[in-house]
């Protein structure tokens, strides 16, 4: 009888093991799926194509008393689709001009105090408002500083 009661005992764990392990892939691909659909609706769009706007050199506006005038050089680059990329390269000369009267209006002290980031945001405000007041959207996804000199 004891022989009996281990065999019974095993076999119904088995059987518990097994609806477990069973129930466990049942729902394990059950929450898979949707998380699964939801990874493929999420598929990136287009890659990006990166345009350079190579050295906007302006001259900041100076402090009073200051004497030595100060200098900003950037690269920068915008980041488009394919779909926007011929858009975005007719724009450039725009683009440069915005930026040249962004970041012209900064002065010295200022400047050297901002961090790139700062810079980008600037930028891209002054991107903003431009297409805003033209009332066309914009050809690219954002700007990027590639090289920053300021003397």
């Amino acid at each position: 009888m004891n022989k009996k009661l281990v065999l019974i005992v095993a076999g119904a764990l088995l059987l518990v093991a097994g609806a477990a392990g069973g129930a466990a892939w049942y729902f394990k691909g059950k929450t898979a799926e949707p998380a699964k659909a939801a990874a493929e609706e999420k598929k990136p769009g287009e890659p990006l194509k990166y345009l350079t706007i190579e050295k906007v050199i302006v001259m900041l506006r100076r402090q009073p008393g200051d004497t030595v005038p100060h200098y900003m050089s950037a690269d920068l680059v915008i980041s488009t689709t394919a779909k926007q990329e011929k858009d975005a390269k007719e724009a450039l000369p725009m683009l440069r001009s915005v930026a040249v009267r962004a970041l012209s209006a900064l002065p010295m002290e200022k400047a050297s105090m901002m961090t790139i980031d700062q810079f980008v945001e600037e930028l891209n405000k002054a991107y903003d408002e431009a297409y805003t007041k033209e009332q066309r959207p914009r050809p690219f996804e954002q700007v990027m500083i590639g090289k920053l000199i300021l003397e």
